[in-house]
């Protein structure tokens, strides 16, 4: 009997969660709707009435951030997620500032991105429109909330937001920042909707959502991301790991290179633009790597490399073939020797998430051949790839770093949550 009653307890939250599901998809279609009819002031005043909002809000968003620290803590999340999760003055300061940046943005609904007239006298025009209802799936960083939030409403979308168990707290917080600058700019709070609940099986719910929801984005580990683009239903715009990679050419400025892994590595080791490998020239490893070496030790780095390098350094502990592949998240860097350019290229092909890699070289023949042959959404030259990030791109904010090659690559902003229809002008033309 206890068995029967556990399973019936089982079925009735399963339902209960699906109608509930059901039910914020579908004030997700209506608040879309409304959008429809909504000119670029309203939005952008909603956003700024929002960043208000957020700066008014330290205190409860610091409250609530508190209370998400706190249990992961208590669960032994490692520092990079920690790292992460941590909601100070500075970031939302950042969240607030990113809102108002946002709103600056050119609004891209309704742009005409090409038009010409046909022999028949039929004016035919390229029109950019909203997606329609997105569902975004994070994990940790609760500053997603409000940049997914903000760049969803300004390309003229509605969102359903399911962020990380982890940072619930915090996101439900910045939530009602955010639903406060809609009201005050009389938009429907539903525009921008965050999950009420940490149950996993909200994600596979979404997932099914094909009628509510018209594009899902995942941003987080490799495993959701995975679990993704493997049941879901919706079109996906995905953002894979980060496995990105800094490339010292034999030509390269010792003081540069060091500088650039440094921050490429450590200013922030647990996002997605952080440098997790480094490959150098063999035949300038000598003069070029101990320095930096010694530097990223300094620095709390553990680093991993193959015999040679192991031989400049006794800091340096073995790299295994896996290392190569490996999205650390942490402070951990690896690095791979190789006999010039076309090695490099190919290992990184080989083994990077096509996600961000850079080189440093002073040879800008070098530096072309690098940047038109590394398949990866950013490429970059003499640059750390912690500017991986659609805030540096000048775009406001961004959801993530698509991946893919459909619809969107490289930082996913107002202008990637946009898609186009042909809007077609005649006086009476018929087809003979």
């Amino acid at each position: 009997m206890p068995k029967k009653k556990e399973s019936s307890d089982k079925k009735d939250k399963s339902t209960i969660l699906h109608l509930n599901m059901l039910k914020l998809g579908s004030a997700a279609r209506d608040a879309y709707k409304n959008l429809s009819n909504v000119g670029t002031k309203a939005k952008n005043f909603a956003l700024t009435e929002a960043a208000k909002s957020i700066r008014k809000s330290v205190k409860t968003l610091k409250t609530a951030n508190g209370r998400d620290l706190k249990l992961a803590s208590k669960n032994g999340a490692p520092a990079s997620m920690i790292d992460r999760l941590v909601l100070n003055d500075s970031r939302i300061e950042q969240m607030a500032d990113g809102l108002e940046k946002i709103a600056t943005l050119e609004d891209p609904v309704s742009t005409v991105m090409a038009e010409w007239k046909r022999p028949n006298g039929l004016k035919i025009q390229r029109v950019r429109v909203p997606l329609g209802v997105i569902g975004i799936i994070y994990e940790s960083r609760p500053n997603v909330t409000a940049d997914a939030g903000g760049l969803c409403l300004k390309s003229g979308n509605a969102v359903i937001l399911r962020g990380g168990s982890d940072s619930f707290e915090s996101s439900s917080a910045i939530l009602k920042c955010l639903q406060e600058g809609l009201r005050m700019a009389g938009l429907p709070a539903e525009t921008i909707q965050l999950v009420p609940t940490i149950d996993r099986a909200a994600v596979g719910e979404m997932l099914a959502m094909d009628s509510q929801i018209d594009v899902i984005v995942p941003r987080g580990g490799k495993s959701l991301i995975e679990r993704v683009q493997r049941e879901s239903r919706v079109p996906v715009i995905a953002h894979l790991d980060g496995n990105c990679h800094v490339y010292i050419h034999s030509s390269a400025e010792i003081e540069m290179a060091k500088n650039i892994v440094l921050n490429a590595k450590m200013r922030r080791p647990g996002i997605c633009g952080a440098t997790e490998s480094l490959v150098v020239d063999r035949n300038a490893a000598p003069q070029l790597l101990p320095t930096i070496i010694d530097e990223l030790a300094k620095s709390g780095c553990e680093i991993r490399g193959d015999d040679a390098t192991r031989a400049l350094d006794e800091r340096v502990i073995i790299a295994h073939d896996d290392d190569w592949a490996k999205e650390y998240l942490e402070p951990i860097i690896s690095i791979k020797q190789v006999n010039g350019l076309n090695e490099a290229i190919e290992h990184i092909n080989l083994y990077g998430s096509h996600h961000t890699d850079s080189i440093i070289t002073s040879d800008q023949n070098i530096a072309k051949i690098f940047l038109e042959s590394i398949d990866s959404a950013i490429v970059l030259h003499n640059a750390s790839t912690q500017f991986a990030d659609g805030g540096e791109f000048g775009m406001g904010a961004e959801i993530g770093i698509s991946t893919g090659r459909l619809h969107a690559r490289g930082p996913v902003g107002v202008e990637q949550l946009t898609t186009f229809k042909y809007v077609v002008h005649g006086n009476g033309q018929v087809r003979p």
